[in-house]
């Protein structure tokens, strides 16, 4: 029996060719997960709330009324992710635009990369919160603090992957641009950058899970409304059932935001693949 006369496997009509195994396996793993858990934590006085006992305490009002506001920092945790995401969406484009820029110059000058990539070198290696008592000693304003760390933390797997993806253009290419005599700009448009895209890609998404993980932890310092401070202000009051809640949030936003990225490469990269 050759490997195209074997028996596929069923698919849910409602998920289109989606195997029905990708769905099965995951819930199965994650039953275990869950009855696990429930087992190890169903003592007298457990460390930790059991998933049963985190679902009753944070059922009303956090997961069946995400919404309600009553003012300052006591808001639903919708609103609490979507001020993340506002900050993150500030600090990741301009990392994107910067990154992007500064990756084309210094891939396409040997003397801008060897004057600034050591430079970039040292610098990516500092932790992001490191960052955050020189931008809060900058700025005087927790917001854009955030927002800068969120920024330096992004910005380097965008500038050195986009460096790269230049300086990868294949040199036949250049030869052609040689050849047709095209200028700079035609250059740039036609042959440069779309052969530097699937590098860009792969920059904004690595990017995008690193600003994620940015702003929860920096939020956790400098306040206000944000899911990083949501968690910090639940360990601060020992709502352990909330904190679990909002990691459950937390991991799914930067799966959504790693699949969007992913999926806005596949659209724009030849073949498919950021």
């Amino acid at each position: 029996m050759t490997p195209s006369t074997l028996p596929r496997i069923p698919t849910l009509p409602w998920l289109g060719q989606l195997p029905t195994r990708k769905i099965l396996r995951p819930l199965g793993a994650l039953l275990v997960f869950l009855a696990v858990w429930q087992i190890l934590c169903s003592g007298p006085e457990p460390n930790l709330p059991s998933p049963l006992t985190a679902l009753q305490e944070t059922w009303n009002p956090y997961i069946i009324n995400p919404f309600f506001d009553n003012g300052g920092t006591d808001k639903g945790l919708f609103w609490q992710i979507a001020a993340s995401l506002q900050r993150v969406a500030v600090g990741y484009g301009l990392a994107a635009l910067v990154g992007i820029a500064v990756g084309i110059l210094i891939g396409t000058s040997p003397f801008m990369y060897d004057a600034l990539d050591p430079i970039f070198q040292v610098v990516r290696t500092v932790p992001p919160l490191a960052w955050l008592p020189i931008s809060l000693a900058a700025f005087r304003d927790s917001g854009p603090s955030a927002v800068f760390v969120i920024f330096i933390t992004a910005i380097w797997p965008i500038l050195m992957n986009t460096a790269v993806g230049v300086q990868q253009v294949p040199q036949d290419y250049r030869n052609v641009a040689r050849v047709l005599r095209l200028n700079r700009v035609d250059y740039f448009l036609n042959i440069l950058f779309p052969a530097t895209v699937p590098y860009i890609f792969t920059g904004l998404r690595i990017g995008i899970g690193l600003a994620w993980l940015a702003i929860v932890a920096a939020e956790m310092l400098v306040g206000g409304v944000g899911i990083g401070f949501f968690i910090w202000d639940a360990y601060n009051s020992s709502r352990l059932s909330q904190i679990i809640l909002a990691l459950v949030y937390v991991g799914v936003v930067g799966l959504i935001l790693d699949r969007l990225v992913a999926f806005l490469g596949r659209l724009v990269v030849p073949g498919g693949q950021p």
